[in-house]
């Protein structure tokens, strides 16, 4: 079996590769508009399933993921330009917002044996007071650039961050004590694909 990652974020292959994993990436080209009222949570697991649905192939375990930042019942989704950026993160400064991950999981056996499941994590993260200068001087970095809500945790802009509760990594992009459950219920052990390991990832 080998281990595909439905997404091109390198925050999710950070996170998987702090695990040992051994993996390929092949992100998934699907529409992302969102339907008529979708709420975020609905939104996000959508995505993930149809990701990793794009990608299911016989002797592969497929991990697929969307990330929102939700605020005020909104989705933030990636900022348009630097002044849009300001707007966002003016937004969250002094307030909580929450970060919903959608994560599905597809398992084929080399016969074609075919395992599905999906779930969603939210997390709330509580931003502190910013000021204009210190907006400035992250933005110079261009960090925001390809950020759900403008912001990265573990980037430049964790200064912002004052409090999160809830899973750290899903608020970096894909919550792993959630995979983890996701791959059990549908007997993958997601350690097996570690690159020490002597073991077989089994369906």
């Amino acid at each position: 079996m080998r281990l595909v990652l439905a997404s091109a974020s390198p925050r999710r292959r950070e996170l998987l590769r702090g695990l040992d994993l051994s993996f390929s990436v092949s992100p998934a080209d699907i529409d992302e508009t969102p339907m008529s009222e979708e709420a975020p949570a609905h939104y996000v697991e959508r995505l993930a399933r149809q990701k990793a649905q794009a990608l299911a192939a016989a002797g592969t375990t497929v991990i697929a993921a969307d990330t929102v930042v939700v605020f005020d019942g909104g989705i933030l989704g990636k900022p348009k330009d630097r002044a849009h950026a300001v707007e966002v993160l003016s937004r969250l400064a002094n307030r909580t917002h929450e970060v919903a991950t959608g994560v599905a999981v597809i398992a084929t056996s080399p016969a074609g044996e075919r395992h599905e499941i999906s779930g969603m994590e939210t997390t709330k993260v509580t931003f502190g007071e910013t000021t204009p200068r210190r907006l400035d001087s992250f933005l110079d970095s261009g960090e925001y650039t390809d950020k759900a809500g403008s912001y990265a945790l573990l980037g430049a802009s964790s200064i912002f961050a004052d409090h999160v509760e809830g899973s750290v990594s899903n608020v970096v992009g894909l919550p792993l004590p959630l995979l983890d459950r996701l791959c059990s219920q549908i007997g993958v052990d997601l350690l097996s694909f570690r690159l020490r390991s002597t073991g077989r990832a089994r369906l």
